[in-house]
């Protein structure tokens, strides 16, 4: 249920609150580092996630983990995670921050580019992938998410937003089967 349509529902009107309150405090760009944080942290530990959507966990006990995680974050955003324990929204907790981030991006006109290569990208293909998707968006900035499939052979696959690129060798041999079997 949290991936559902009903987790956006509920997390978009949080996001939102939050993104007021990082507004009116110019903090949008601190939080956005934090919850990057965040979302990296919940989804590195399985044993996190489930503890903090484990129904049987007492809040105060969620609550003393999520203070410790955030000890270095702004009493504002700390609060806003001690106010979705209470509400009982934890569960939505990763939903929230990625759709934080989203009105982050929107603000600043930036796109999140998952990138999916055969090996590590060092920074100099990172900046290439980087300027290629600004040029095809026209995004001001670009946010990567890099994953690894050996798979792919070589090359990358970069999807943002519906859009998909498949620049790969797997990609590629692909379609030259798909133009061999039909011209046959």
């Amino acid at each position: 249920m949290k991936g559902s349509a009903f987790g956006t529902e509920v997390a978009e009107p949080y996001a939102q609150a939050l993104m007021a309150v990082a507004q009116s405090n110019n903090l949008t760009d601190r939080f956005g580092d934090d919850i990057r944080t965040l979302i990296d942290l919940i989804e590195s530990s399985q044993d996190l996630s489930e503890f903090l959507a484990n129904p049987v966990v007492k809040d105060p006990d969620k609550k003393a983990i999520l203070r410790r995680i955030a000890r270095e974050s702004h009493p504002y955003l700390v609060n806003f995670l001690m106010l979705i324990v209470d509400k009982r929204r934890v569960i939505f907790l990763k939903k929230i921050c990625e759709q934080y981030l989203e009105l982050l991006r929107k603000l600043k006109n930036a796109v999140l580019a998952e990138v999916i290569s055969a090996t590590e990208l060092n920074e100099r293909q990172r900046q290439a992938v980087s300027d290629k998707v600004r040029a095809l968006t026209g995004a001001q900035a670009v946010e990567l998410k890099t994953k690894i499939d050996p798979d792919l052979i070589g090359g990358v696959i970069i999807k943002v937003g519906s859009q998909v690129y498949d620049a790969s060798l797997r990609g590629q041999l692909r379609r030259i089967s798909y133009s061999l079997s039909s011209a046959t």
